[in-house]
């Protein structure tokens, strides 16, 4: 323990030097060794031993993380070093490169303003490689990159020194077109990397040696020279020339910037407040005097201190005592404590400052994304999430007693993590619970069960289907039980081109406030007077108002939006989401006492008429997909077409490299179930896979109506849908 407080101390004074501060994450693929390449930077640090550096693999400290060999949470670590007479501090995030963890990485970009981009030699750019290169760049957090497990092209691949450096090739002129589609414009051409900027490294993190062009110039070693080595199989001479913490330490203080000059970018693409404020100049400085202002980018539930909010400050600081303000809950707590983050150890410190990441006890309810702050500001963009959740299953306390535990449970893991989602089935008393993919919900179990305590029983896993519309329908009047409320409504197909700003953060959901969100309406494709006129945007549909000189109009709109979110929340086909709809309130005639048009008339006035509407504009379901990339040999890639086939997959591309076929399919995630044992069984074992979000398509009209009476038929409702007339009043 005395260590630890020592390197707490040394931290505590680098940290209010922003210029020898750098916030970065480890990103890459599934298994491309960012968990290994981060042991090196823990051991040089002096936590743990050079020699057992990527195996003890420190920051997957979780029992399950562990026990499967993969990274399921972020860990952070704050590291201290010297370096050229200097002692700079690096705040780092290890990120999970599963699919199915996938939020935590967006979460721990909002954090950083650098990232190390790990990728394995010859797997090279992997789908999750490009998702997560892409959604680094958005968030403005500048890449380098250290092409890993170098020695697989040798053992494995047979490559002479010349592939190699093909190989290599390949991987940088690949990084370099994301990363020119994708950076600010103003970054385009810096941010590329190359072996002469010094901004990309290679090497092998397990064996623990890496070069870089710098690191090629100290050593006085050729390409040619570490090939030799590497084929000789003489990885200590490696070490000691060129060690992978060495390496990888030079380019992230050479080649990532510091807090102060990376917030000057960063801001105005997080933060939407008036940027010659002093706010706004605070923030842009990283002005440790400043007002405090950070964002919660993680929530750690400890069973001793509660929930433990992980920030990034961007201006002022935090100490013991300070009463930090929740812009989401208009309320200020005590801070109890603060700290800093040592792979599972949570650290006390006496404050952290901006352009740092710490740990922020005794602040209730926080929640991740929330802004915090030494007083009102305006919030930054929320986070935006590339996947949703697509896998459903229902889940209950073994025994009654327990349902109260559970649903703290429930409630506290879902604050963890955000991309969990939790409802509860008001028909059948039973929690819903939806999360990225089978295993992401087997972590979620595992833990309710061994962590928690709690004995559940669970239902076999399920697909999130959404329902939409596919015309416009006819006008149609609703009206209140009393009749005396009359609202003239119909529905469109929301434009392409507003859904795909909604998905990708652009248009957030709620009311839209002031005419830059008008703005962002018209640059999605609407026509200036409809974007004037919308009321309420919720899970990507629109609710617009078309009336001119109603009176009491203004009286009933909050029941109004009530009565539209609760229709889009379930829809008439079959009680799922409803997504993609316009909902447009034409006319309206009110009763002039405000006592017959309260929520018991409004609400079925407004409900009813829009299931009306959906169902006679045309309505259809939605299901999740999975984009699928499979590498087999060569002689097996007909019988795997053939099964993705069998599940409805549509092929996307196909390529081939020596003996190796790499196929992309995209596949419903209903024909997901059993995936893994199939491909096993027709490439006897020879294969490997990963998969991606691809977001939502049309289920097939021919299926329609059977999975919706499986739907329905789960849910206990009536096995047919209602039509059009059900909903329409006499």
């Amino acid at each position: 323990m005395a260590r630890k407080e020592f390197v707490v101390g040394e931290i505590q004074k680098i940290m209010d030097n922003i210029e020898t501060v750098r916030n970065i994450a480890i990103i890459a693929h599934v298994d491309h060794g960012k968990t290994t390449l981060t042991d090196s930077m823990v051991a040089r640090a002096g936590l743990i031993s050079k020699e057992l550096a990527g195996e003890q693999r420190v920051m997957d400290y979780d029992e399950q993380e562990q026990a499967r060999g993969i990274t399921i949470k972020s860990a952070n670590i704050s590291l201290g070093f010297p370096y050229e007479g200097k002692n700079y501090l690096i705040n780092l995030i290890d990120t999970p490169g599963h699919v199915d963890f996938g939020g935590h990485v967006t979460r721990a970009l909002r954090a950083v303003d650098g990232v190390v981009l790990v990728v394995d030699a010859v797997e090279g750019i992997m789908p999750q490689t490009e998702t997560v290169l892409r959604q680094a760049l958005k968030e403005r957090a500048q890449p380098i990159v250290f092409v890993n497990k170098l020695d697989r092209l040798i053992n494995e691949l047979k490559l002479d020194a010349q592939g190699m450096q093909q190989k290599l090739i390949k991987v940088i002129v690949g990084l370099n077109k994301i990363i020119e589609a994708n950076a600010p414009p103003e970054h385009k051409k810096d941010w590329q990397i190359s072996v002469e900027k010094g901004n990309v490294a290679f090497g092998s993190a397990f064996n623990k040696w890496a070069m870089s062009g710098s690191a090629m110039k100290t050593s006085g070693l050729s390409f040619k020279d570490i090939y030799d080595k590497c084929f000789a199989g003489e990885h200590s001479f490696l070490v000691e020339k060129c060690p992978v913490d060495e390496v990888l330490l030079e380019m992230v203080i050479k080649h990532l910037p510091n807090p102060g000059f990376a917030q000057k970018y960063r801001i105005p693409v997080l933060w939407k407040g008036e940027m010659d404020s002093q706010d706004g100049k605070d923030m842009l400085e990283c002005n440790i005097s400043g007002k405090t202002i950070g964002i919660c980018f993680g929530v750690v539930y400890d069973e001793h201190a509660g929930e433990v909010g992980v920030v990034r400050l961007f201006s002022g600081s935090v100490k013991k005592g300070d009463m930090i303000y929740l812009a989401s809950k208009k309320t200020s707590y005590k801070v109890q404590q603060v700290g800093i983050y040592m792979g599972p150890d949570r650290i006390s410190a006496e404050a952290i400052s901006a352009g740092n990441i710490g740990a922020i006890v005794g602040i209730k309810d926080i929640y991740i994304g929330e802004t915090v702050s030494s007083g009102e500001v305006e919030p930054f963009e929320q986070i935006t999430h590339y996947s949703e959740p697509v896998v459903t299953k229902s889940i209950e306390a073994k025994e009654s007693k327990n349902l109260a535990k559970l649903i703290d449970a429930l409630r506290g893991l879902s604050k963890e993590d955000p991309t969990l989602r939790v409802e509860i089935n008001q028909e059948t008393g039973e929690h819903l619970i939806s999360g990225m993919g089978e295993l992401h919900l087997e972590i979620i179990e595992y833990k309710i069960q061994n962590e928690k305590k709690i004995d559940i029983i669970t239902s076999p896993p399920i697909v999130v289907y959404n329902e939409t519309i596919t015309g416009r329908s006819q006008t149609i009047e609703g009206k209140s039980p009393n009749k005396h409320n009359r609202f003239k409504i119909h529905v469109e197909p929301l434009e392409d081109s507003v859904v795909k700003a909604m998905i990708e953060g652009a248009i957030s959901d709620g009311k839209p406030k002031g005419k830059e969100y008008v703005n962002k309406l018209i640059e999605a494709g609407m026509s200036r007077d409809e974007a004037k006129g919308v009321w309420d945007i919720y899970n990507k549909n629109l609710l617009v108002n078309r009336t001119k000189g109603v009176q009491y109009l203004n009286e009933i709109q909050e029941l109004f939006i009530q009565g539209f979110e609760d229709a889009m929340k379930r829809g008439p086909l079959a009680g799922e989401k409803v997504i993609g709809v316009k909902v447009v309130l034409e006319d309206a005639a009110l009763h002039e006492d405000n006592v017959h048009r309260g929520p018991a008339q409004v609400l079925p006035a407004v409900t009813r008429p829009i299931y009306a509407c959906i169902l006679d504009a045309g309505i259809t379901l939605m299901e999740p997909r999975q984009k699928i990339l499979i590498q087999c040999p060569q002689e097996y890639s007909g019988d795997v077409i053939n099964m993705t086939n069998g599940r409805r997959g549509q092929l996307a591309g196909m390529e081939q490299e020596g003996e190796t076929a790499s196929m992309t399919t995209v596949v419903p995630v209903a024909e997901m179930f059993g995936f893994s044992n199939a491909l096993r069984g027709v490439t006897q074992g020879r294969s490997i896979w990963y998969q991606e979000y691809a977001g939502y398509a049309n289920v097939p009209r021919d299926l329609v109506s059977e999975v919706v009476g499986d739907v329905r038929k789960r849910k206990g409702m009536r096995p047919d849908p209602p039509n059009s007339e059900f909903f329409r009043d006499s």
